[in-house]
């Protein structure tokens, strides 16, 4: 079986979107895109720097728009994305790219919710300096509890020996000074507290819009960040994209989904890397492509012929 997954804020580099404009069309749909957000996502993907794509309300339709250009040089017609696709999950921001790939929303509402999450992410961030920082390896227990000890919340847990704590500079700075035992702390380049109370105000945004969004069911099983659950209803995940921006990421719990459905090939869509970097771990034996430029995508071609096939109907729920 093959998942598609699209990664979240963090994942973008400067000038990653360069080589996807050599593709027929990708400059056209880009500036497409770049009207319904509102942002010049071809200068924001090719010339802007690093600081400049750290900023949330840019860093979450860049996001989104990659990974839906990836997909659909993947598959240009997505009506055959359930032939072969046997599920597909995002992780934070990316669950918005992974629902308009599976057809629960259409790409123009995947990016027009995305630029209202990103301004308000970026306006609660605003509120109070936060962060967060990943910490790497340790005992999980022994990690959760000296982030419970300096006031943290652990924002994602990505399984692989990976749990991201988020809460204010202050909190992170003491937690930098005191870390838990046999661990290694990495700041990451996000401007705020991703999936914890401080966005709070984002969720009540996003719950405006929402009731006037056309929904459809996903045309393949969707795994859900709260909890790793396989969706099968549209407004089920809709209802949870608004109330995920101010929970915890479990991509510990879909990448346990994943091992429960057999999934045996695994396609992560642009700015493509860290989640096929967790699956390698947490994963073994699956086989896995990172779609980071166009060069990538005859491997994923013959990924999807190796691995792809049509969802099992009885899947773990």
């Amino acid at each position: 079986m093959l998942v598609l997954v699209a990664p979240g804020q963090g994942a973008q580099t400067p000038g990653f979107l360069a080589p996807w404009l050599d593709l027929d069309g990708a400059a056209d749909r880009l500036r497409w895109w770049s009207a319904v957000t509102g942002l010049d996502l071809i200068h924001y993907g090719t010339k802007a720097d690093a600081d400049e794509i750290r900023d949330t309300a840019v860093a979450q339709p860049l996001l989104v728009a990659s990974g839906l250009a990836a997909a659909l040089a993947l598959f240009p017609q997505p009506d055959d994305v359930p032939d072969v696709v046997g599920a597909a999950a995002g992780h934070s921001v990316g669950e918005l790219t992974a629902a308009a790939a599976t057809g629960v929303i259409t790409a123009e509402t995947a990016l027009t919710l995305v630029r209202e999450r990103g301004r308000a992410m970026a306006a609660a961030a605003a509120v109070t300096q936060t962060g967060m920082s990943a910490v790497l390896g340790g005992d999980p227990e022994t990690v959760l509890a000296k982030i419970a000890e300096h006031g943290l919340t652990p924002a994602n847990m990505n399984g692989a020996g990976q749990i991201v704590a988020a809460g204010t500079l202050e909190q992170l700075a003491a937690f930098a000074a005191d870390p838990p035992e046999k661990a290694r702390l990495r700041p990451l380049a996000v401007a705020g507290a991703f999936h914890t109370e401080h966005m709070a105000p984002a969720v009540s945004r996003l719950a405006e819009l929402v009731p006037g969004v056309t929904v459809r069911d996903p045309s393949v099983p969707f795994l859900s960040n709260s909890d790793g659950t396989v969706l099968r209803d549209g407004h089920d995940v809709v209802a949870r994209l608004v109330s995920q921006v101010s929970n915890p990421v479990r991509w510990d719990l879909c990448m346990e989904t994943m091992k429960a459905l057999g999934v045996t090939g695994l396609i992560e869509v642009a700015p493509a890397g860290t989640l096929t970097a967790l699956a390698k771990r947490a994963l073994p034996g699956v086989e896995t492509v990172a779609l980071k430029t166009p060069d990538d995508l005859e491997a994923a071609r013959r990924l999807v012929e190796a691995h792809g096939g049509p969802a099992a109907p009885q899947s773990p729920s």
